[in-house]
C-alpha cells in the first residue's frame, strides 16, 4: 500500500500522506463521494477526481504487480528466472517493459525458430549473428542433416536466420526502440476495400486518408475502426519501413561481411514478419483506449450537464407527447410527479379534431390546476407547441415548455415503468417520463440507462465497460452533489447514493411504503440491513423535508451534529436561529470547536451549509425561446441568426436545435472567433446559443450553423435584420441556460482538418 501511495503521488502530484489516507478509507469501504465531502481532514480535501484518479491508478498498480507475480512464478517453474531477469522484472514500472521481459518465456504456438532449433541450428545461428566468420557458407554444411530436414546450407542458413529473427523480436532494447518509432512516426492510412465503395459510402473520407497516427483525433479514430469493422476500410499502423528498419540495423549490425549481410536480411524479415505486426497490435489497442478514454470524457461531460440541468421544481404538470396521426397523448402529474389523468387529443387532423383537443386541454388544466405544460420536442412538437399556445381559453399564467425526450422511450418499454405503471400502454409512461423530465431531469434520467440519452460520441464504438463505469461515476456524483429527498425519492435514485445500491434502496422504499414517511435519518437504521457503515455512508446525502430535527434537511452530516448544537448552546440559541440568523453564525469561532476528528474543513462546509441549509445546487431555471417563425427546415435561409440549444457536444464540435426537427451542426471551427481545440471550452450541453445558419441541405436534411461574430457589436444590425420579429412573452419555453467561458488565446487550426471533419460529422450524424 505504502509502495503504491507513493508511486500514486508521485504521478498525480498529490501529497504522498493524501494518497495514502486517500486509499486507506477506500480500503475501508468508503465511498468517493462521502470522502470527497466528509472526510476533508484526511485526504486533506481532494475532489471527487482527485480520489478517482487515486482509486483506478491504485486498480492498475495491482493489476501490474498481479501480471509480475504470475510472470515471476511462470519462468521460476522453467527454471530459466536468473537474479539479473529478476531484478529486472522486479523493476518494471510499466506493463509494457513487464511483457517484453517475459514475451522470451512466454508459451507460444510453434513458430518457425523453434523449428529451426530443433533442427540443431541454434549454434549456426549464433555465429552469424556475432558476424566475425567470412566463411559462413563452408560452416554451414556441418548442420546439413537429411533426417532432420537440413538438405542443404541455404536451408542451413534459413533455418538460422528464423532464429535471429525471433531473437531480435524479443529483444528488449529493439522493442522499446521500434516502440518509440511507433510513438513519434507512426502513420495511420485507410483505404476502401474492393467492391465496398457503394455500399461504404458514408465511410467515403476514409476512402484514402493517412495522418500521423498520434495526432489523429478520436473521432476520426473510432469512425476508421468503424469503418474496418464493417468490412468497408482497411487499416495500416506503421512508419516509414526504412526508418523502422534503419533503427533495428543500428543496434544489431556489427560489421561489414557475410553475416553482416545475413543478419541485415534477418532484420527485415523480423520487421515485416513479427515486429511490425506486434507493434501494430500494440498500437491499436493503445490508441483505441486513448480514443476511448476521450469518448467516454465526452459522453460523461454531457451526460452530466444532462443530470444537473435546471429542475422546474414541484409543479403541477400538463405533459404531451407529441404525435400526428397517431395523436397526442397528454398526462396530468402532480407536484410529486403522481399520475393523475391521462388522454389522447388529436389536433392535427382536421379542424374538428383541433377543437376537441382544445377543449380537452382547457378542462384537464382548469380540473386539475395546471402550472405548466411540457411538451417532448419530437416529432410534432413544434406543431404541438404552436398548438397549445394557440388555446385561448387557457391562463396567460401557464408556462408552455418544449422538453428533450431523448430516452422516453427506453423508459416507456423499459422493466422500471412497467413495474410503475402495469395497467398503462408505453404511450403514457413516455409522456409521464416528459413531465418529470421537466419537474427534476436528474431524479428521471437516472431511470434510464446513459448510452440512451442521445448525447453520446461513438458510444457503441467504445469499451463498453469502461463506459458503465465512468457514466456510473457520473450519474452517482450528480446524484450526491444534488442530494436526495428520503421520502420521495424513487428505488432508481436512491440506488445511487453513497453507501447504499439496489439492495438497501428497495428495502428503504419497502420500509417506507409499510411505516410510512421518515421523520428523522436515524429512522434508516431500522431499515433491514442497514448497517452503521452504510448510515454513515449514505445519510448526509439524504434529505428529510420538514423534519423534527432542521439538520436532517441539511447536507450536515450526522455526524456532526453534536458540534452544531455545541455552537448554538454556546450562542445561547436554537438550532432554527443559528440556521436563519446570519448575525449569529458571524459571531462563531470555527478553532473553538476544532478536535481530533473535526477540522477547519468540516467546520467551514458546516457553517456554509446551515446559511441555505439543502438548498439544491443546480442554476435557476432560465427563459429561452424558439424563432416562432422557423418551424421546419425549409423555413431556414443561409445569413438568419437564431436562438438555438445544445443537444451533444463532440470533440468536433456541437449539435444545436434550432426548432425545426433536425439539429445543425457547429463545427469546432466555428464556435468562436478565437482558435479552441475542444468545443467544451465554449459549449455545454442545454446551453442556450445563437447561431448564424451558413449551409441548408433540405434533401439530405444537413444545416450547418456557425457562432463566429455572433457576439461582437459590429454585428448587432446583422442580428436584428436576420432574426424574426421577437415572439410573446405570455408562453415561453423555457430551459437551462450556462455561462459561456471566455475563449482561449488564438492558435493556429488546419482548414482541411476542419473542413474534413465538418463533413465527415455531418454524415455520421445524419447518414448519406
Amino acid at each position: 500500500m505504502n509502495n503504491f501511495a507513493l508511486l500514486i503521488a508521485s504521478k498525480l502530484n498529490i501529497d504522498k500522506k493524501q494518497v495514502a489516507a486517500t486509499l486507506e478509507l477506500l480500503a475501508e469501504g468508503g465511498t468517493v463521494p462521502f470522502l470527497a465531502r466528509y472526510r476533508k481532514e484526511a485526504t486533506g480535501g481532494l475532489d471527487e477526481v482527485q480520489i478517482i484518479n487515486i482509486k483506478n491508478l491504485n486498480n492498475e498498480f495491482e493489476e501490474l504487480e498481479s501480471r509480475r507475480v504470475f510472470i515471476l512464478k511462470t519462468i521460476e517453474e522453467q527454471g530459466k528466472l536468473t537474479p539479473e531477469l529478476k531484478a529486472k522484472i522486479e523493476g518494471a514500472a510499466v506493463i509494457s517493459q513487464l511483457e517484453d521481459l517475459y514475451l522470451p518465456y512466454k508459451p507460444k504456438r510453434k513458430t518457425r525458430a523453434m523449428a529451426a532449433k530443433e533442427k540443431g541450428l541454434e549454434p549456426l545461428a549464433t555465429l552469424i549473428f556475432e558476424q566475425e566468420s567470412n566463411t559462413i557458407d563452408a560452416e554451414a554444411k556441418a548442420y546439413i542433416n537429411a533426417e532432420l530436414g537440413v538438405n542443404t546450407t541455404d536451408e542451413a542458413i534459413a533455418g538460422a536466420l528464423d532464429i535471429i529473427a525471433e531473437l531480435i523480436s524479443e529483444n528488449e532494447t529493439a522493442r522499446v526502440g521500434l516502440r518509440n518509432i511507433f510513438k513519434n512516426s507512426a502513420i495511420i492510412t485507410s483505404t476502401v476495400r474492393y467492391g465496398k465503395k457503394e455500399e461504404g459510402e458514408k465511410f467515403a473520407d476514409y476512402f484514402e486518408w493517412s495522418e500521423p497516427l498520434m495526432k489523429c483525433p478520436s473521432h476520426r479514430l473510432l469512425a476508421m475502426r468503424r469503418g474496418e469493422n464493417e468490412g468497408i476500410l482497411g487499416i495500416d499502423i506503421a512508419p516509414e519501413v526504412d526508418d523502422a528498419v534503419h533503427g533495428l540495423e543500428r543496434l544489431f549490425l556489427k560489421n561489414k561481411n557475410q553475416c553482416t549481410t545475413l543478419v541485415k536480411k534477418a532484420i527485415g524479415d523480423c520487421y515485416k514478419r513479427l515486429l511490425q505486426p506486434s507493434m501494430e497490435s500494440e498500437y491499436r489497442v493503445l490508441t483505441k483506449k486513448i480514443a476511448d478514454d476521450a469518448a467516454i470524457n465526452v459522453f460523461a461531460d454531457n451526460v452530466r450537464e444532462l443530470m444537473l440541468a435546471a429542475p422546474l421544481g414541484q409543479k403541477r404538470i400538463m405533459a404531451i407527447d407529441p404525435g400526428f396521426r397517431t395523436g397526442c397523448k397528454v398526462v396530468v402529474l402532480d407536484e410529486q410527479g403522481k399520475l393523475l389523468a391521462d388522454s389522447v387529443i388529436y389536433p392535427h387532423t382536421g379542424t374538428g379534431g383541433a377543437v376537441a383537443a382544445e377543449q380537452e386541454v382547457f378542462k384537464l388544466a382548469a380540473t386539475h390546476n395546471i402550472e405548466a405544460i411540457a411538451i417532448g420536442n419530437g416529432t410534432a412538437g413544434r406543431e404541438t407547441e404552436t398548438f397549445v399556445r394557440g388555446i385561448k381559453m387557457l391562463p396567460e399564467t401557464i408556462m408552455v415548455i418544449m422538453v428533450n425526450e431523448s430516452g422516453a422511450s427506453i423508459y416507456s418499454a423499459s422493466d422500471v415503468a412497467r413495474e410503475e405503471f402495469p395497467d398503462k400502454d408505453i404511450t403514457v409512461r413516455g409522456a409521464v417520463s416528459i413531465g418529470r423530465r421537466l419537474a427534476d431531469p436528474l431524479a428521471e434520467l437516472v431511470k434510464i440507462d446513459p448510452k440512451s440519452i442521445g448525447v453520446g460520441q461513438y458510444q457503441h464504438d467504445v469499451d463498453q465497460n469502461l463506459l458503465k463505469k465512468k457514466l456510473d461515476e457520473v450519474v452517482e456524483s450528480s446524484v450526491n452533489n444534488v442530494g436526495v429527498e428520503l421520502n420521495t425519492a424513487s428505488k432508481e435514485l436512491l440506488t445511487y447514493v453513497a453507501g447504499l445500491g439496489p439492495a438497501l434502496a428497495n428495502n428503504i422504499v419497502k420500509y417506507r411504503n409499510e411505516k410510512g414517511a421518515f421523520t428523522t435519518r436515524k429512522q434508516l437504521l431500522d431499515v433491514p440491513r442497514m448497517g452503521e457503515k452504510a448510515f454513515e455512508q449514505c445519510a448526509g446525502f439524504l434529505r428529510i423535508r420538514n423534519a423534527k430535527n432542521p439538520l436532517d434537511a441539511s447536507a450536515v452530516h450526522p455526524e456532526s451534529y453534536a458540534t452544531v448544537e455545541a455552537m448554538a448552546k454556546d450562542a445561547n440559541c436554537t438550532l432554527e436561529d443559528l440556521i436563519n440568523e446570519k448575525s449569529i453564525r458571524e459571531t462563531i469561532d470555527i478553532k473553538k470547536y476544532i478536535t481530533a476528528k473535526v477540522g477547519e474543513f468540516t467546520l467551514k462546509d458546516i457553517l456554509k451549509e446551515l446559511e441555505k441549509p439543502g438548498r439544491d445546487p443546480r442554476k435557476e431555471f432560465e427563459i429561452f425561446e424558439f424563432d416562432k417563425t422557423v418551424n421546419k427546415i425549409t423555413d431556414l435561409n443561409v445569413g438568419m441568426i437564431l436562438p438555438g440549444i445544445v443537444t451533444n457536444v463532440t470533440k468536433f464540435g456541437a449539435f444545436v436545435d434550432i426548432g425545426v426537427h433536425q439539429d445543425g451542426l457547429i463545427h469546432v471551427s466555428q464556435l468562436s472567433d478565437n482558435f479552441i481545440s475542444d468545443p467544451s471550452e465554449v459549449v455545454k450541453v442545454g446551453q442556450k446559443v445563437m447561431a448564424e445558419v451558413t449551409e441548408v441541405d433540405v434533401l439530405r436534411k444537413r444545416i450547418a450553423l456557425s457562432m463566429k461574430g455572433i457576439n461582437k457589436q459590429d454585428k448587432t444590425e446583422k442580428t436584428e435584420r436576420r432574426t424574426s420579429p421577437a415572439a410573446p412573452k405570455e408562453k415561453i419555453h423555457t430551459t437551462v441556460a450556462h455561462n459561456r467561458p471566455k475563449p482561449q488565446p488564438k492558435k493556429e487550426e488546419t482548414p482541411a482538418n476542419s473542413m474534413h471533419d465538418a463533413l465527415a460529422a455531418l454524415k455520421a450524424k445524419f447518414g448519406k
